[in-house]
């Protein structure tokens, strides 16, 4: 007879609020419903463009592409990477991101940060082995951590600081079985660019309890007020950190894939680590070959792209700063780069900020995520908001966050604090 077949109980761990919440949206949307999308950081949904010498780098690449030509990319290419932008890749970690003797053999290529990401996991952790992520943190982190039968072992970050990394907490979480603490910077969900004393604190937290620093910088040259980044790994002569980085967000390409993972080992401590990290590589084959070849050409293109996107997107953060923070009940770090901010709300005892979400998407059609799929303190509320649409959107989406704020409160009988 016939059996029902069952997935992995491991599955049963992986969430994904970011995307989760959108099967109720697209449910309202075939419904008739207009929804007001401020959920998923994807840049060319709303009005960015990848910039357009890119896309025609890669279309006249593959045209000159065939059998028995050079430079083909529709063949396997190196498992980690094509040389040109694995060059340009080091080049740029030396020059601008200021990681001391880095080369080509320290980067790899892979199928968007978050290939990068999983694989540097796989690799690492043992059952019972724990990796410590940010609280809150872009949840990729505490999605795949456990399929590979490790566990999460979050840390709070520190609101009343601008959500800056406080070196008590990380001390109360970490234990024996510790393999890595994950630094995201700028910050997904908070907006949050870490200061220079952040970072050396984390560097002497990690030196202390011999871990690998996960450095996932995808945002760094997305910052406000003239903020500067600081990798991790500039400052680290003693502790191994893994960079992770990509063109999806600055380049405005998320769909194409293109993402790496460079490693700095100034004691080298990981050269058995990186080995596990290459099998893992090879027994993948490769990342698609043609998205490759334009790493070198954006990395050493100047960024004339990067002035008008910055320009966009502070005058859309000062909106969601100025218009959330007007909304009784809400409050919010202003964001020091990313697209994101994640205002904290107060609820009615009982009331979670999924309720909340649900409820507000249900009712006006605004779809944000709520908080505790990034994780948060206990006891607090929050959800998180991408500010990349239109300025008018974002202005009516904020308008209907108001009003039924209001309403929420006066149907539950409370009255917040603000």
């Amino acid at each position: 007879m016939a059996r029902l077949i069952e997935p992995a109980e491991r599955t049963n761990y992986v969430t994904y609020a970011i995307r989760d919440i959108v099967v109720k949206a697209k449910q309202l949307e075939a419904a008739g419903k207009k929804i007001l999308y401020l959920n998923i950081g994807d840049p060319p949904v709303y009005d960015f463009e990848t910039p357009e010498e890119l896309r025609k780098i890669v279309a006249n690449r593959i045209l000159e592409s065939g059998a028995g030509t050079k430079n083909n990319v529709s063949t396997y290419c190196d498992s980690m990477g094509i040389a040109e932008a694995r060059d340009a890749i080091a080049r740029n970690a030396v020059e601008v991101k200021k990681i001391k003797d880095i080369t080509a053999d320290d980067v790899i290529i892979s199928s968007g940060a978050s290939e990068a990401i999983t694989i540097a996991i796989a690799a690492l952790i043992n059952p019972g082995d724990n990796i410590m992520t940010p609280s809150p943190g872009y949840p990729l982190y505490s999605g795949q951590i456990p399929v590979y039968h490790g566990e999460v072992n979050p840390y709070l970050l520190n609101e009343e600081t601008g959500w800056q990394i406080d070196i008590e907490e990380l001390e109360k979480r970490v234990n024996k079985r510790t393999k890595a603490i994950v630094v995201i910077n700028p910050n997904n969900p908070t907006g949050a660019n870490y200061s220079r004393d952040s970072i050396l604190n984390i560097l002497k937290f990690a030196e202390r309890h011999n871990l690998v620093v996960f450095a996932d910088e995808i945002y760094d040259k997305l910052l406000f007020d003239g903020q500067k980044h600081i990798s991790i790994a500039s400052l680290s002569e003693t502790v191994p950190v893994i960079t992770f980085g990509g063109l999806s967000k600055n380049y405005i390409m998320p769909g194409w894939r293109v993402g790496w993972a460079i490693f700095h080992d100034p004691l080298n401590m990981i050269g058995e680590y990186r080995e596990a990290i290459n099998k893992l590589l090879r027994a993948r084959l490769c990342s698609p070959h043609p998205q490759q070849v334009m790493i070198k050409p954006a990395l050493e293109g100047g960024d004339p792209h990067l002035p008008g996107v910055m320009e966009k997107i502070t005058r859309r953060r000062d909106i969601t700063y100025k218009m959330l923070n007007d909304i009784p009940g809400i409050s919010c770090v202003k964001p020091g780069g990313a697209f994101y901010a994640f205002p904290k709300i107060e609820l009615p005892e009982g009331i979670d900020d999924e309720q909340f979400v649900l409820e507000l998407l249900e009712e006006t059609g605004v779809l944000v995520v709520y908080g505790k799929g990034f994780g948060e303190k206990k006891g607090t509320h929050h959800f998180r908001i991408v500010f990349l649409p239109d300025d008018d959107t974002l202005i009516r989406s904020y308008e209907l966050i108001g009003e039924f704020t209001e309403k929420f409160y006066r149907k539950h009988g409370f009255n917040p604090v603000k």
